[in-house]
């Protein structure tokens, strides 16, 4: 299947390791030009120097902290002319709940819904002046059912999905389309960092957990990012224009809820 990404430009956010980096990789695979939006700049030009190139495409990166709103603003407004948008960043720290700061969900309001509001609102003129829009917002199964121990994720997850939903409906008659991917257990540092977070409070070694949290998925195993990243490109396709306002699971079957 030919995606037909080639002249789109695409703003990929967190694009330095994990999801995010698959994700670039897979467009830039697909002939779109991708920029790369980390706070790392170093480990930018290294992912930069991997991308594949067609000889024809354009690739560069953005250098911007996703807990500075006024950086964010700055980083893209020398360079607003997307037609495909990537919103993804870290989730928040793991944890109970009850015990969560108010800090804590500020902190993760800024970066999850406040900045992805900044990226919309930059990207959404040219966006509709071609007639062709794709927002993809990588969140978390946590949006059809709570993971334990992620409170604060599971809140703001479930914002970024109520506000992706308005969105989707607002921007539809212009060409644009948002969606929700939603990883499951993915093969990245964020998954080894929840394991050993887990296997701790229960005890046990991160091998033991690892091989719980794998039973827990029909599939028996763990994502790779390639995976999850090639939904995010099939959805990022003119083949998905009429694909718009889901949440879309990449998790193995392991979500029990329709």
């Amino acid at each position: 299947m030919n995606l037909n990404l080639q002249n789109k430009n695409a703003l990929v956010c967190g694009s330095t390791q994990g999801i995010g980096k698959a994700t670039a990789m897979a467009l830039a695979e697909e002939g779109a030009n991708v920029t790369l939006l980390a706070r790392n700049e170093e480990v930018l030009k290294k992912v930069l120097a991997e991308l594949p190139n067609s000889g024809d495409q354009h690739h560069n990166y953005l250098v911007a902290d996703f807990s500075n709103s006024e950086n964010v603003k700055s980083a893209i407004s020398h360079n607003n002319k997307y037609h495909i948008l990537i919103n993804n960043t870290g989730g928040p720290k793991s944890g109970s709940i009850y015990e969560a700061s108010p800090e804590q969900f500020s902190d993760a309001f800024q970066m999850h819904i406040i900045v992805n509001q900044i990226l919309v609102q930059s990207v959404v003129p040219f966006m509709k002046s071609e007639g062709y829009g794709r927002i993809i917002n990588i969140i978390s199964t946590s949006v059809k059912e709570p993971i334990p121990g992620l409170g604060v994720s599971n809140t703001i997850r479930n914002a970024v999905a109520n506000w992706s939903k308005t969105m989707a409906g607002e921007l539809a008659e212009f060409g644009i389309t948002m969606n929700n991917v939603l990883p499951g257990f993915t093969d990245t540092a964020r998954l080894d960092q929840i394991i050993t977070v887990k296997a701790a409070k229960a005890n046990t070694s991160e091998e033991e957990m690892t091989k719980m949290m794998k039973g827990f998925v029909p599939a028996k195993r763990f994502a790779k990012p390639e995976e999850t990243a090639a939904a995010v490109t099939f959805l990022a396709s003119e083949k998905a224009s009429y694909i718009n306002g889901i949440n879309l699971p990449v998790d193995g079957g392991r979500t029990k809820s329709l």
